[in-house]
């Protein structure tokens, strides 16, 4: 604020409200620079964990290889690495301030193989007259070339920039560099969706993509595409950032959780890690899954992904959702697993009251595929008039056969379970948006289960997370019948010009794609 001349002119009422004003303004300023050191605080111990993490990964990458590990871990292990080293890089150039390029360190690429078909992409200024009212000339023109791939077959784009000048003020005029996920990089949005398409979903490790885009003309080397999936993992972050907040939003879920061995680099071996699966129900307009990798399988992880959300979860009987209970989330069971003991019980020893309980399911889930398409108004009303007498009867059934069969015997086991999880197991019949099972994410988690067998560990933490990231935005683009190799493509071209207000409009249930002009 501005002082006046002479405070010695000033009355005892204007001298204290300008006081008043002046301390408003200390105590604004203040607020302020206490707001941008919380910001520099928390971006500086972002960066030195960053930098802590490069160094540990520069350290297992190129430090003496571990005995201990055999030929093929250790390229899945370097690979890993060297997917990590990108994406921490990237991650710390988003929050350190821009540098001036240093030419010298720059290594040169090496041009594009000539023999590769060419695929022209002219960009021009759209007016072709100058602000001083002249005509433009042309007088040259700058060529970037990306490389692209639709699966089988390698092509060249050659973005091709037209320079335009004033001939009387003699004012350059060129259409600007078109954003990509990797600047300055040789991939299209193509490339690199097929990359991120055989490795999370189709479970290649990049050794041996490597081989595979060799065999179509093109040699990349593993690290080389380990840096363009770290690269592009960190770019899709905010994406699948999105899709949770809009799966948080849904009143009914799903969760389960599987085993994935994880690496641990200093000791040469693995140990168990999870992926967590949480999804909307298959009765919800809004078709979804995101994978969350964590460490363990400790209640912890469910409660940090799900946070302050409050609805109807439908899972396992897993100790570690108690808390979750225990803090106004609602339990839903799975019919499925009570079901699934007493069959178990039939296919090994042919038991008469197994048998007798798989007639008594099958009346209900009769009544669930009666319902499947309905509205949950519907659906409630009859579940109530036709599978509540069923589950009642069942209820009976099972308190009068506990009484005749031994403590202790597997079929007791499987009554018990039954019977302690009972208003679990039977939530689903007073809310007609609940499933009665949770088969739907079980089904989700099993192409990672097959997945195993290709890749064997994950060689990180992030490395994990970062799988679990991509996996999600594939797999909820499959259940919303999209082609993910068609979702990424348009969604990698996309992304780095679409506003963040906006970018809730790529999440697979949202997605329309994109017809782009050459």
């Amino acid at each position: 604020m501005l002082l006046p001349a002479r405070l010695d002119e000033l009355n005892a009422d204007e001298l204290r409200h300008l006081v008043q004003e002046l301390a408003a303004e200390v105590s604004q300023q203040a607020a302020l620079i206490g707001q941008k050191d919380h910001e520099l605080n928390w971006r500086q111990a972002k960066i030195d964990k960053l930098t802590h993490e490069l160094a540990l990964h520069k350290r297992w990458r190129f430090s003496a290889r571990s005995e201990q590990l055999s030929a093929e871990q250790a390229r899945l292990f370097e690979e890993t690495v060297d997917t990590d080293l990108a994406a921490i890089e990237t991650e710390l150039e988003q929050l350190s301030s821009p540098k001036p390029p240093d030419e010298k360190a720059k290594p040169r690429r090496q041009p594009l193989p000539p023999h590769l078909p060419r695929h022209d992409i002219h960009h021009e200024p759209e007016q072709r007259t100058c602000p001083c009212g002249c005509q433009l000339k042309r007088i040259g023109e700058d060529i970037a070339e990306k490389l692209d791939y639709t699966p089988g077959v390698f092509t060249v784009e050659r973005h091709i920039r037209g320079k335009w000048v004033c001939a009387q003020c003699e004012t350059l005029f060129q259409a600007p560099v078109p954003a990509q996920v990797i600047d300055k990089g040789i991939p299209t949005a193509g490339l690199l969706a097929h990359v991120m398409v055989a490795k999370f979903a189709d479970h290649q490790p990049l050794y041996r993509l490597s081989g595979i885009l060799d065999r179509s003309g093109m040699t990349i080397p593993p690290s080389t595409l380990g840096q363009w999936v770290g690269v592009t993992g960190v770019a899709l972050q905010p994406l699948v950032d999105a899709l949770k907040e809009a799966l948080l939003e849904r009143p009914v879920l799903h969760a389960d959780e599987t085993p994935v061995a994880m690496l641990n680099p200093g000791a040469g071996k693995t140990h168990r890690a999870y992926l967590w699966s949480y999804g909307t129900p298959v009765f919800e307009t809004m078709k979804a899954v995101i994978y969350d990798f964590a460490d363990s399988r400790a209640g912890k992880h469910a409660k940090a992904f799900l946070g302050d959300w409050r609805g109807t979860l439908v899972c396992d009987d897993y100790a570690a959702y108690n808390a979750l209970f225990a803090h106004g989330i609602t339990e839903a069971g799975c019919m499925a697993h009570a079901r699934r003991r007493f069959f178990d019980l039939h296919a090994n020893h042919q038991s008469q009251i197994a048998g007798e309980a798989l007639e008594i399911f099958g009346q209900i889930y009769g009544v669930e595929r009666d319902v499947a398409d309905l509205t949950a108004d519907e659906r409630l009303r009859i579940r109530q008039a036709k599978a509540r007498p069923i589950a009642d009867a069942l209820h009976t059934w099972l308190m009068t056969q506990r009484q005749r069969v031994p403590t202790g015997s597997a079929t007791a086991k499987a009554i018990d379970y039954s019977l302690n999880r009972w208003v679990a197991l039977t939530h689903y019949l007073d809310d007609g948006r609940v499933p009665i099972d949770n088969n739907w994410i079980e089904n989700r988690i099993r192409p990672v289960a097959l997945g195993r067998g290709n890749w064997l560990f994950a060689g990180s933490l992030r490395a994990g997370q970062r799988a679990a990231a991509i996996m999600s935005l594939i797999q909820s683009a499959k259940l919303n019948g999209h082609d993910p190799y068609a979702y990424l493509k348009d969604v990698l071209a996309r992304l780095p010009t679409q506003p963040v207000s906006r970018i809730s409009e790529l999440l697979p249930h949202r997605w329309q794609p994109q017809s782009r002009a050459c």
